[in-house]
């Protein structure tokens, strides 16, 4: 699934799957920091590690507070999602810049996208869970405090506040269907339409606007192939295409992608196969 906001400079491609792949298609290695994409002077892309941005934090914490690093880390890990939300937040940074003039979040698939909508609600469980733990550990932490100096738990909440602040700010412009869209990627299967329609129903409660819909991996065996396989699955791909436009018959556009017999990988390939998703793919017969 990717969610794509529209501006006005340079696009970027971000990944916020955990199972990156952006550096694999575009052959080329990609990390936290926005790098501009070989063969493009107006394109850039990342991929966000949760785990390092957390880890960052905490040795932040470790070098500055004079060794509560560990403290910190239980405590953080202590608050479920943490981790993957300040991912989200170090994404949201590049999105309140304003830099660039188009984003593309390359999301993971329907359960982590969810999750990822709903950071926002995660981090005030979060401060909330965090002031409990304070309360608990806090005459613990203010001893050693006045012993090595600082207030770690001060700084912990003053980071997550932070936090919470570019979140939902950046939530309420993916709601504003001018600027943010979803779209769907799914196979012509039962599953992929059903999870499809799972996801469009929460982003309807999430408020966030969709309506596009990319079909791939379509079958389209010529006239005279004799494979009975290829025969077999382009019927049940057809079924379910056929259901997909009766359900979403009002106010959406399906694009038809063709199963490809090579990977999608390095930068001519690309461009070759980003055309199909502007102009109707047209098979050979």
């Amino acid at each position: 699934m990717s969610l794509a906001r529209r501006l006005t400079l340079h696009p970027a491609q971000q990944s916020t799957d955990p199972a990156h792949n952006l550096s694999d298609a575009f052959s080329q290695k990609f990390g936290k920091e926005a790098t501009q994409v070989n063969g493009f002077s107006n394109l850039y892309a990342m991929e966000i590690d949760p785990n390092g941005s957390l880890q960052e934090m905490i040795e932040q914490s470790d070098s500055s507070q004079g060794g509560m690093g560990s403290m910190m880390q239980d405590l953080a890990f202590a608050i479920p999602g943490v981790d993957e939300a300040m991912g989200f937040a170090e994404i949201m940074k590049h999105v309140k810049s304003m830099q660039f003039s188009c984003i593309v979040f390359d999301t993971a698939p329907t359960g982590h996208t969810l999750r990822f909508l709903s950071f926002p609600s995660v981090l005030e469980k979060a401060l909330g869970k965090l002031s409990t733990l304070g309360g608990k550990f806090g005459p613990m932490i203010q001893q050693m405090s006045g012993m090595l100096g600082g207030n770690p738990q001060e700084d912990m909440f003053a980071k997550l506040e932070s936090m919470r602040e570019i979140i939902t700010e950046v939530n309420t412009q993916f709601k504003d269907a001018d600027k943010t869209t979803f779209i769907c990627v799914c196979i012509s299967e039962f599953l992929s339409l059903y999870e499809t329609e799972r996801l469009i129903q929460e982003l309807t409660v999430y408020g966030i606007d969709t309506h596009n819909i990319v079909v791939n991996q379509l079958l389209f065996p010529k006239k005279d192939s004799n494979c009975e396989q290829c025969s077999v699955r382009h019927k049940m791909q057809q079924k379910y295409l056929n259901e997909a436009y009766d359900l979403y018959a009002d106010g959406f556009h399906i694009v038809k992608l063709p199963l490809l017999t090579e990977e999608v990988r390095g930068v001519e390939k690309l461009k070759k196969f980003s055309k199909m998703l502007v102009e109707p793919y047209v098979p050979d017969q």
